[in-house]
């Protein structure tokens, strides 16, 4: 089968490997119809990811009809079109009882931390993802859904991750009626968290980035007030102004490792990989949220230590609320909120690319071509 493959640092191409097979009982194979590049993709592809190996196939983002299944599976049949959350876990253990299937623990050795993800490297499990023509499920029972008849594949595919973390991104700020909310980040997880901030009763919703494309998005898509933090001296200080010097009830991070706005914290992270991460937006967020405010972490970060500002955020009083997505467990109210018209996850889609040329979409991707904010990944397996 033809699947995309990490070769290195900003180097991934198309190549030909071998069809996976079920491995166990529960296992199903699926054949990918659509997937998707998501920002944190790129954290891999730049090279910011630990134990990112060559040949890994990334893509978390998965959507496609069951080609075969394992002889205990009973919940899938094949031919049923299904979306596949991007965790992988077991549904039974300690933490999947409780909902946190992002923390499951019997699907990671590295599981101390997060649980399984598709196509993000050996960090979380090492399972080859979804930007290839077939992927294995495991614990087909547990993850996958069937997709409704009613949903387009196109929303179906962005409610496997993007959607459902900004979602959650705005549900861990704890947003009670009347709040503003300042969302750093107008990528694909901010543009819903600005969405969904007003789903939950945000009374003013303000989104800062500096490319002037995803300001535009935010402001059609998700009627945020937006700022360009380049046009400010200190945007923290902006934020301060405009809120009565108070600062905003909920701040959500909806960047993570590779924020810009400081020229020395991007270069010890993003290049010299001496931090997990770029703290830029995060301690933007701590600093812009009032004193006994929310920061809700949606941005992924590396295992390393980030300069962050820990004491400004107790002597603040701050709640600090992160994780990985639970993604199945946003589906239900969110399937109620796009069949009624609420969302529509496909609006932010702006480019559609053939698995065959997924490179040149990892490169204008990263270097912000062509207005790019969500580009999906179209695929015609043929064998």
């Amino acid at each position: 089968m033809k699947a995309m493959t990490y070769r290195g640092p900003y180097r991934v191409r198309v190549e030909e490997k071998d069809r996976p097979r079920i491995e166990h009982p529960n296992d199903a194979i699926v054949r990918v119809a659509l997937a998707a590049i998501c920002g944190s993709d790129l954290h891999l592809y730049h090279g910011m990811m630990p134990d990112t190996r060559v040949g890994h196939t990334f893509g978390h983002e998965f959507i496609g009809v069951v080609d075969e299944v394992g002889p205990s599976v009973e919940n899938l049949q094949v031919g049923d079109r299904v979306m596949v959350p991007f965790n992988v876990f077991c549904g039974t253990c300690f933490f999947c009882a409780r909902g946190l299937y992002s923390n499951c623990h019997n699907v990671n050795p590295n599981a101390t931390a997060v649980g399984g993800i598709y196509g993000y490297s050996h960090t979380t499990g090492g399972y080859d993802g979804g930007q290839a023509e077939f992927v294995r499920v495991p614990f087909a029972d547990v993850g996958p859904s069937k997709i409704p008849d009613w949903m387009e594949d196109e929303d179906a595919v962005l409610l496997t991750d993007a959607l459902a973390t900004g979602y959650f991104g705005a549900q861990l700020g704890d947003i009670v009626e009347g709040d503003v909310v300042i969302v750093f980040g107008s990528g694909p997880v901010g543009l819903f968290a600005a969405k969904s901030a007003w789903l939950m009763g945000a009374g003013r919703v303000i989104v800062i980035d500096h490319l002037e494309h995803r300001l535009e998005k935010a402001r059609t898509f998700a009627q945020a007030e937006t700022y360009n933090f380049t046009e400010h001296d200190d945007i923290v200080v902006k934020m301060k102004k405009i809120t009565d010097f108070l600062g905003a009830d909920v701040a959500i991070d909806a960047v993570g490792a590779e924020a810009d706005g400081n020229l020395i914290q991007h270069v010890t992270s993003a290049k010299l990989k001496l931090q997990g991460g770029s703290p830029v937006a995060l301690n933007w967020a701590i600093d812009s949220v009032r004193k006994g405010g929310t920061v809700s972490v949606m941005g992924a970060y590396g295992p390393l230590f980030s300069a962050v500002k820990f004491g400004d955020a107790m002597n603040k009083g701050l709640t600090l609320r992160m994780n990985q997505c639970p993604v199945k467990r946003q589906w239900p109210r969110l399937f109620e909120h796009v069949h009624n018209g609420h969302l529509k996850p496909s609006d932010i889609v702006t480019h559609r690319i053939p698995l065959e040329h997924i490179a040149e979409g990892y490169h204008m991707f990263s270097a912000k071509l062509d207005g790019m904010i969500k580009p999906l990944i179209t695929v015609s397996a043929t064998s």
